[in-house]
């Protein structure tokens, strides 16, 4: 039996896109299908639903395909599921002890298709309506995507993973030990408005993140207390973010990874700074940062430790008038 035809037709809904097809999936229209789900995995999707109710067959490598793409999309903590098989695929399922993998039930039931929702169209990312301050940035096949607290928790392995091999074999590694890191992040996640953004490709390539200190009434006693007098002695201002960790692999992209994940840390928080601490001895870090446009403020006295830490600071960058 010869497979000629296969129509894809996909609606985004957030992070979320629901990717329907219509007519069967065999040799001719395998690429087909890859092209779709790999574009929705560059767009940043964390969760791709896949209606089958219009799909007549799908042959071994089609399956394949959609199993491939399910690993991928769980390497960047993301999701791909099947809904409403016909009792062909669901049988290739069941044969292939596949079903577990692919027809776990998702968060919200999607409802069957409906002949007038099918479009013919190839594989291609729709037009998005205005991006929302939660969704994820695409740019050169990177994607920008904000953790919860407790999507956080279950990187953070992944995460100490990518910031060992960002400073293995440089002259920082010194500086930044496994076992310091995870807690740091462990403590900073516990402060008020923690935030952390990750940036993907198929895997992490950078993250960075931090907590806001304010002029509403936080950070005024204690360790962030005597922080904050001293930023605002150095910029004049009151309010910014303290970016307890930024890391970017060593990646061609590096410098302009970190530093979309600083700026965009920095509008999530609603800061026009960011600060943050290096101990003096670590000119590796220094150096990294001057190159992502932070300035060093020098040396600080007053804060708790036996080492007084260099202060640096970052501006966000304006927006041009063409962007807004």
């Amino acid at each position: 039996m010869t497979f000629s035809r296969l129509d894809i037709h996909r609606r985004n809904r957030g992070e979320r896109t629901l990717v329907t097809l219509a007519g069967d999936i065999g040799p001719t229209t395998t690429p087909l299908l890859r092209a779709a789900v790999e574009q929705c995995l560059l767009d940043g999707v964390t969760v791709i639903d896949i209606d089958l109710t219009t799909v007549g067959s799908c042959d071994a490598r089609g399956l394949d395909v959609l199993l491939s793409a399910s690993r991928r999309a769980g390497r960047v903590h993301a999701r791909l599921r099947l809904h409403h098989p016909c009792a062909q695929i669901t049988r290739l399922l069941d044969a292939t002890g596949s079903t577990s993998l692919l027809l776990t039930a998702p968060v919200s039931p999607v409802p069957p298709a409906a002949p007038g929702d099918l479009t013919s169209t190839v594989p291609r990312a729709l037009d998005d309506p205005a991006r929302r301050p939660d969704q994820p940035v695409l740019k050169d096949g990177i994607r920008l995507r904000r953790l919860t607290r407790w999507q956080a928790e279950g990187m953070r392995e992944d995460i100490a993973d990518l910031a060992a091999e960002s400073v293995a074999g440089t002259a920082g590694e010194a500086y930044h030990d496994r076992g310091d890191f995870l807690h740091r992040l462990a403590v900073t996640a516990h402060r008020p408005g923690f935030a952390l953004l990750v940036a993907e490709t198929t895997v992490l390539v950078g993250c960075a993140f931090g907590f806001p200190v304010g002029s509403d009434g936080s950070g005024r006693g204690g360790v962030d207390g005597t922080l904050q007098e001293i930023i605002q002695r150095l910029t004049s201002r009151a309010r910014f973010v303290v970016l307890t960790q930024v890391v970017a692999h060593p990646h061609v992209q590096h410098r302009d990874i970190a530093r979309r994940l600083q700026q965009r840390l920095l509008t999530d928080l609603h800061s026009s700074l960011g600060v943050t601490l290096l101990h003096p001895a670590d000119q590796a870090g220094q150096a990294a940062f001057s190159s992502w446009g932070w300035q060093n403020m020098g040396e600080v006295v007053g804060l708790p430790g036996p080492v007084a830490p260099c202060v640096l600071t970052l501006p966000v960058e304006e927006v041009p008038l063409a962007r807004r």
